[in-house]
């Protein structure tokens, strides 16, 4: 894909329950099922666990990244502690990958995090997520050894990435 198809991508900020996050909630609870053995319905029940206002401002937010006016990936961030945001929720549509819409997603992301005062970002992923590891360390973000010490939910593959002041 040319770097004309990332440039056309469009991001706009939305809500956990937007029509325009529906895709991305669908297809990771589809893709987090079949890797990690799930069921569908159980995923899709657990992806929808954090309060909505959790990733809206202040602290939070959603992007989705539109191609054309279709969601082609989106992300999430909320507030992990008043230095860092916690990413969540990263996904490109399964049809639109190996594109550099991922690294489109994270760059706008980031502008966003950092616009709101967070230092730092910091994430979780699951074991069986290769390519989001790859995803990340390309992108700046440090492996931790162990995920930080968290309420809720952590993952075994934790990242950190320190955001430069300009």
């Amino acid at each position: 894909m040319s770097a004309h198809a990332v440039e056309e991508l469009r991001f706009a900020a939305v809500d956990q329950d937007d029509l325009l996050a529906e895709p991305l909630l669908a297809e990771l609870a589809l893709e987090y099922a079949s890797r990690y053995r799930a069921p569908v319905e159980s995923v899709a029940n657990w992806l929808r666990t954090y309060p909505a206002h959790e990733f809206a401002a202040p602290g939070g937010a959603m992007l989705i990244g539109l191609r054309d006016g279709r969601p082609v990936t989106g992300g999430a961030f909320r507030r992990f502690d008043a230095e860092t945001a916690e990413l969540k929720r990263i996904w490109t549509d399964s049809g639109h990958r190996r594109r550099g819409y991922a690294k489109a997603l994270l760059v706008e992301l980031e502008k966003e995090i950092a616009a709101r005062g967070y230092t730092r970002i910091y994430l979780t992923t699951g074991d069986r997520q290769p390519e989001a590891e790859e995803l990340y360390l390309s992108t700046g973000y440090q492996r931790l050894d162990e995920p930080l010490v968290a309420e809720g939910e952590v993952y075994p593959l934790a990242f950190l990435k320190t955001l430069v002041r300009r």
